[in-house]
């Protein structure tokens, strides 16, 4: 669905790209914004996107409106994840906190179980304490200024930029993963990102239309996201092909240039669904730092070199919640990935022998009902464990 129909007036004075930027394949400063590029070639750039964006946009829900808290849980939640992900969860986010004081004044447990399944939970927990932020600081409005929003958890220069740029039309660059393979491929830069990212952020600085820079930004994502995608780009639907380095030298599937990356460790993890003579289960919550703070988990951790699954398990229950088990049958098991590692985890029912239950390597530790298992926030590969539990006791 178009977006609209632009009549957009352009400025052919670009916007100022400051100090001069070398790198390998062309050279930036203030009066040459990339490489060759002219101020004639920058307005037809500017002009030929948001034509095309005025027939080809995506139409989102956090595009139909202004108010900058919807549009800043967009950006958080768009952060490395896809957009047909984010979208069941932004709507049931928005009923559930529909303000930044309903989110403010939310249970941290309500905010994680309402992000559940969406990952890199980091994101739930600095929206929420922003948001507190706001509250305090701001008297419950979001700031205006770069600065301010900078000052917020969890957000930095490319979110504000978007934020304030959808929310207040403010002329602020971006610069996502999407801009970053737009502009590699466009300027033929010959390097990974992560090594021209002053050169990227001034070519993004140049190229943005200050008159229309809502417009401008949300376009130039969404060439990224639809058009120049990482595989086989769609060029010749491209409005930027005339002046596209890598689609001019049939470059287009070799940038960007890939990050080197070291091997992806694996973890091989010990866990275990403790049973009482009640029938419920033993949970613990994760102490707030690190990559799953806040959310409950079944207990257990790395297996070492040489331990076998039920000694691994034997161990961590005594050394995490300081009881003694036994274990039992293998439930599950479960191969995860993460950003920077994956996990095999080794399910194992276990039976509650004697001991209190301690907090010792985490916040809090619960006995539960299986039926109430779902009131609480937990990682997706434990959601996983809890299925099988529920399947195993309907055989």
């Amino acid at each position: 669905m178009p977006i609209s129909s632009f009549h957009p007036t352009y400025n052919d004075n670009p916007n100022p790209v400051g100090q001069t930027i070398d790198l390998p394949g062309f050279r930036l400063s203030a009066d040459q914004p990339g490489k060759d590029l002219s101020n004639h070639e920058i307005h037809d750039l500017r002009q030929n996107l948001l034509r095309w964006y005025g027939e080809s946009g995506r139409d989102l829900p956090w595009r139909r409106t202004r108010d900058p808290y919807a549009i800043w849980v967009s950006e958080i939640m768009l952060q490395q994840t896809q957009v047909k992900t984010v979208m069941p969860y932004y709507e049931h986010w928005m009923q559930q906190f529909p303000t930044i004081a309903h989110l403010a004044q939310a249970d941290q447990q309500q905010v994680l179980k309402a992000w559940q399944g969406l990952g890199y939970y980091a994101r739930a927990r600095n929206l929420h304490r922003a948001a507190q932020i706001i509250l305090a600081q701001h008297g419950g409005k979001f700031p205006q200024d770069l600065p301010s929003v900078m000052s917020l958890p969890g957000i930095g220069q490319t979110t504000a930029g978007g934020i304030l740029s959808a929310a207040f039309n403010q002329a602020v660059p971006i610069l996502d993963g999407n801009v970053k393979r737009v502009l590699a491929r466009l300027r033929g830069i010959d390097v990974p990102p992560s090594q021209a990212i002053k050169a990227l952020w001034q070519i993004s600085a140049s190229l943005l239309d200050p008159q229309q820079p809502r417009d401008f930004n949300q376009a130039f994502m969404d060439l990224g996201a639809t058009i120049c995608t990482p595989k086989n780009p769609a060029c010749l639907l491209c409005p930027w092909n005339p002046h596209c380095l890598a689609y001019q030298t049939n470059m287009q599937n070799e940038l960007p240039v890939s990050e080197k990356r070291a091997p992806t460790p694996h973890k091989q993890i010990g866990v275990a669904v403790i049973w009482n003579d009640r029938g419920q289960i033993l949970i613990d919550r994760r102490k707030q730092e690190g990559l799953l703070g806040g959310l409950w988990e079944f207990p257990g951790g790395k297996i070492e070199p040489g331990e076998t699954v039920e000694a691994c398990i034997v161990r961590e229950i005594q050394e995490e919640i300081g009881i003694e088990i036994t274990v039992g049958d293998r439930l599950i098991t479960i191969d995860h990935t993460y950003t920077h590692f994956r996990v095999t985890l080794n399910v194992h029912h276990c039976q509650y022998v004697s001991g209190e239950p301690q907090a010792i390597e985490c916040d809090e530790v619960r006995w539960v009902e299986v039926a109430d298992l779902e009131q609480f926030p937990f990682p997706q590969a434990n959601v996983q464990i809890i299925e099988a539990i529920k399947q195993q006791q309907r055989q």
